[in-house]
C-alpha cells in the first residue's frame, strides 16, 4: 500500500539532496531488500517499539523516489488524528522520498532525535506530523560493510518525548547490529532478532 500525504498549504519542506541514491538502489537490489514486507523486519519493528516503548518503528530502505517499510509495527490503537471526512489515517509501507524524517538520516549519515518536531521549523511543516500527529522521532542509519547507508531504523511517537542518550544509543546500537545481520540473513543462520 502506498500513500502519498498531502503538502500543508505555505509549508515549505526540504529534503536534503542525495547524490548516494542511484548508487543504494543498486546494492539494496543486489541484497534484495526493500522491495516487499519481511516478517522478520517486521519483528524487529515491533521489538525496537517494545524496547523503546514506542507506538511506531520501522525499518526504511530509501531508493531514488520512495521509501519502503520492509520491517513496520504500527499502534494497535487507532490514530488520535481525524481528518476533515472523519476518517482516521491509515500508514503504508511506502513513502515518497520527500516526505518524512528519514531522509535526512541518510543523507547526514548519523542519527537524528527531534524530541518535538514542532521545534523545529524544516520538520514541523512535514506532512506526517498533520497526518499521523507525529510528535517526536529518533532514528539511526542502516550502513552496510562498504560505507553505504542502505535506509534507517527509526521510532516515533504522538507525544514529545525526551529520548536521552540511552534512547540515542539504544537505536544506535539496535541499527548496527542489523546492518551487519542484512547482509547475511541466509550465510550466518540467524534470525534477525
Amino acid at each position: 500500500m502506498r500513500y502519498d500525504l498531502p503538502r500543508p498549504a505555505g509549508r515549505l519542506l526540504l529534503t536534503p539532496e542525495d547524490t548516494e541514491a542511484p548508487a543504494r538502489a543498486r546494492r539494496l537490489a543486489l541484497l534484495g531488500l526493500g522491495e516487499h514486507p519481511e516478517p522478520a523486519l517486521d519483528a524487529y519493528a515491533a521489538h525496537l517499539a517494545e524496547l523503546t516503548g514506542s507506538p511506531y518503528a520501522m525499518v526504511n530502505f530509501i531508493d531514488e523516489n520512495r521509501q519502503f517499510f520492509a520491517g513496520l509495527h504500527l499502534p494497535t490503537v487507532a490514530p488520535r488524528v481525524v481528518k476533515a471526512d472523519g476518517s482516521t489515517p491509515v500508514m503504508g509501507r511506502e513513502l515518497s522520498r520527500d516526505q518524512g524524517f528519514c531522509p535526512h538520516v541518510v543523507v547526514r549519515r548519523k542519527a537524528l532525535v527531534l524530541e518535538d518536531v514542532c521545534d523545529y521549523p524544516r520538520f514541523a511543516g512535514n506532512a506526517v506530523v498533520d497526518e499521523f500527529g507525529i510528535r517526536s522521532y529518533l532514528g539511526a542509519p542502516l550502513i552496510d560493510s562498504t560505507g553505504m547507508v542502505l535506509g534507517t531504523m527509526c521510532v516515533l511517537d504522538v507525544e514529545p518525548r525526551p529520548w536521552g542518550r540511552a534512547g540515542l544509543e539504544t537505536i544506535k546500537a539496535s541499527a548496527a547490529e542489523l546492518a551487519a545481520r542484512l547482509e547475511r540473513p541466509e550465510t550466518d543462520g540467524l534470525p534477525l532478532l
